[in-house]
């Protein structure tokens, strides 16, 4: 008799001259799975035409060389060109909002039932800015850096909830290999959406006017939004059987959240976990949030030759997500992280001794191949360590040790290239935290498993 979870019913098959009776249901299940799996992976094909767009690429050096243009400050007698600090103030402040903000909103989504409606309302929130990006015009700095810091929230906080989708949709069998999907077909997002901005780049560097990138705001905002509707519509929420809430939703959320970090000492592997996660992602988030800036300032590419130098980047990214999916199930996701810390560390030390444009590509392929591993060997690993029906929370927690630390990192890049006016110190200080994150994470014993607590 199949499970209540497939529901109820029966289909004849023909199978030579035998006529087989099948639980329908569960083929039905199935096909149920693998529609979500595929909406859930077309999500990240969606948001990641924000990160790469307005993050990573286009918006980075917009913001810099077109809002921020010619602007310089006076500390100390040094006159300085206040454009990186900015950009990392703005990646900080952003950051630390999810950070407070996450493992309240994650609680309450859990205690609601609600995850795939804040998925929706950040999603579009981000959506939003995008296209108001098209408005901006030189000197419209604080706009600029406030629409930057609100499409930063809706992005990064829509990810504590999407990610807690993914032990629903999962087996601690296939975690990692989903997770790896995810991340694959996201650089393919990343891939398309580059390539759409691509002939808008050819004519700004032919006219050497910045502003005729504007059209890819929209354009990356649309495609966010096309691409992710298939979240909404075949994704089920599962229903978790929360504990009664006494006062509203908020207040219940508040309170979960200062029990479960009054008990996490009931969870040694996952506070190892985070720890090391805190260290070893604030030098991959200030990689992302700094790489087209300094392949910009440091080496001189124009918009043109950065958005080739991405879009050629995002292929060892796609074929890292997807080949290192397969190694986290195989070897697990705590060796497959070490692997691409030791990957992170070969990078930072290259880019600090790269100066030709060649040498930069050999490190931005192997960056391409660090950053989609480690983020979904990561996102795996959280995974498994988590109890079940706690997912939204306690990737509230994960969410709050990434931000939190992409608080530090760059601020602290944009503080001492403005301080010493060499971004090439900036990057090395970035070899500390992969380092650390390295020796952190072999602490990590990835095979415990935990029973969810009810409070």
């Amino acid at each position: 008799m199949p499970s209540p979870n497939f529901g109820e019913g029966f289909f004849l098959e023909k199978s030579g001259d035998l006529i087989i009776e099948r639980p329908v249901t569960i083929t039905v299940e199935k096909r149920r799975l693998r529609k979500e799996i595929f909406a859930w992976t077309l999500y990240d094909f969606a948001n990641t035409s924000y990160s790469v767009i307005v993050v990573t690429v286009v918006y980075a050096i917009y913001f810099k060389e077109y809002i921020v243009g010619d602007l310089t400050i006076s500390l100390g007698g040094w006159v300085r060109n206040p454009g990186d600090f900015l950009w990392g103030l703005g990646g900080s402040i952003s950051m630390a909002i999810v950070a407070l903000s996450s493992p309240i909103m994650g609680a309450i989504a859990d205690y609601s039932n609600r995850k795939k409606r804040f998925l929706f309302v950040y999603t579009m929130a981000c959506v939003s800015v995008m296209a108001l990006l098209y408005f901006l015009e030189p000197g419209m700095i604080v706009a600029g850096l406030l629409l930057f810091i609100i499409g930063n929230i809706g992005f990064e906080g829509a990810l504590v909830f999407y990610n807690g989708f993914l032990p629903q949709i999962s087996t601690p069998q296939n975690i990692g290999k989903i997770s790896g999907y995810g991340f694959a077909v996201g650089y393919v997002g990343s891939l398309i959406s580059l390539l759409i901005a691509l002939p808008y780049a050819t004519r700004a560097f032919a006219a050497n006017d910045l502003s005729i990138m504007r059209p890819t705001f929209v354009l990356a905002a649309a495609f966010f939004f096309v691409f992710s509707l298939p979240f909404f519509v075949l994704v089920k929420e599962r229903i978790v059987n929360a504990p009664a809430v006494s006062g509203n939703y908020i207040k219940a959320g508040y309170r979960r959240t200062l029990q479960t970090i009054k008990r996490m000492r009931e969870f040694p592997e996952i506070l190892k976990f985070l720890l090391a996660y805190f260290i070893y992602i604030d030098g991959v988030n200030t990689v992302i949030y700094f790489s087209g800036i300094f392949a910009s300032t440091t080496l001189g590419f124009s918009m043109r030759e950065v958005i080739q130098f991405f879009a050629i980047v995002q292929s060892s990214a796609i074929s890292g997500a997807y080949v290192f999916g397969y190694l986290t199930d195989k070897f697990g996701p705590k060796k497959t992280i070490m692997i691409t810390l030791l990957l992170w560390i070969v990078v930072t030390i290259g880019a600090y001794f790269t100066h030709s444009a060649s040498m930069f590509y050999v490190v931005g392929l192997i960056a391409g191949v660090a950053m989609g591993s480690s983020q979904s060997a990561s996102r795996a690993l959280m995974g498994k360590l988590i109890p079940r029906g706690m997912e939204a929370e306690f990737y509230g927690f994960y969410a709050l040790m990434g931000k939190f630390s992409s608080i530090l990192g760059p601020f602290t890049f944009g503080l001492v290239s403005i301080l010493t006016g060499s971004q090439r110190y900036a990057i090395i200080s970035l070899l500390f935290f992969f380092v650390t994150g390295l020796i952190l994470i072999n602490r990590v014993n990835e095979k415990v498993t935990y029973k969810r607590f009810v409070l």
